[in-house]
């Protein structure tokens, strides 16, 4: 049987938690959508060296556990005297900043991959057309690339944003209160499941039910012309009528 007691007493400590989770999710990704677009260029370019000090990059990363490197940044950077005495310290010292660090470089590297799959997907017609027209190259990745691979790696950029959602619950490891680790506290307190995991897994599942559907949206905005209903021309009703006396 579920103790509702410890549910209900626990409840405020579990929306701290959740406050936490998504504040991390947010500042990591928005990071990581900053710096993935000039990546994306690059990693897309023809220049060899380019696309290659990025190539190294998102594989390095995305090669390796994401659990692997929070604990290489929070354990594993202030072994060395260098960074000790460096003016990073103060905050590479901050289990935030730490973790912050980390999911922002996981979600950039996957994010780059996908937007320069994007890009490089761009029809060679849209790029001739925007030419023809006297774009400028600003003006052709901001008009034409950019719009275009954004709705074409939307479905994979919003599964991308729950996988980050889920990964925040790596930050009970280096000692930030989000969800898990309330959780886990729980668990420590009272010796229950149900109260403690349980709730933390109906909290994950909200989370990933509104962010799945907000993606649906964004989706259903950016993909509209994909959609033979809705792209489809209106049926125009005839006007002219049978003579009356046919």
């Amino acid at each position: 049987m579920i103790n509702w007691s410890i549910i209900v007493e626990t409840f405020p400590a579990f929306l701290e938690g959740l406050q936490i989770t998504l504040i991390l999710l947010v500042i990591s990704v928005a990071a990581g959508l900053v710096l993935s677009i000039p990546l994306s260029v690059a990693r897309a370019s023809d220049n060899l060296w380019l696309r290659t000090p990025v190539w190294l990059f998102t594989y390095v990363i995305r090669g390796t556990p994401l659990l692997v490197q929070l604990f290489i940044i929070y354990y594993g950077l202030p072994q060395f005297e260098l960074i000790r005495d460096s003016a990073l310290w103060p905050y590479l010292r901050s289990p935030w900043v730490c973790a912050w660090l980390a999911f922002t470089l996981n979600t950039t590297a996957y994010t780059t991959e996908m937007f320069a799959g994007a890009i490089r997907a761009t029809p060679m017609g849209e790029i001739e057309a925007a030419r023809a027209l006297g774009l400028s190259r600003f003006q052709v990745f901001r008009d034409v690339f950019w719009p275009g691979a954004w709705r074409r790696a939307l479905p994979q950029y919003g599964n991308e944003i729950v996988q980050m959602m889920h990964a925040t619950a790596l930050a009970s490891t280096v000692t930030i209160v989000e969800i898990l680790r309330v959780a886990r506290d729980v668990y420590t307190n009272y010796l229950v499941v149900p109260e403690s995991f349980g709730m933390a897994a109906v909290f994950y599942l909200v989370l990933t039910l509104i962010l799945t559907r907000g993606f649906k949206m964004l989706e259903k905005h950016y993909l509209r012309h994909l959609d033979p209903a809705a792209s489809a021309a209106p049926a125009i009703p005839r006007t002219d009528k049978a003579p009356a006396n046919a």
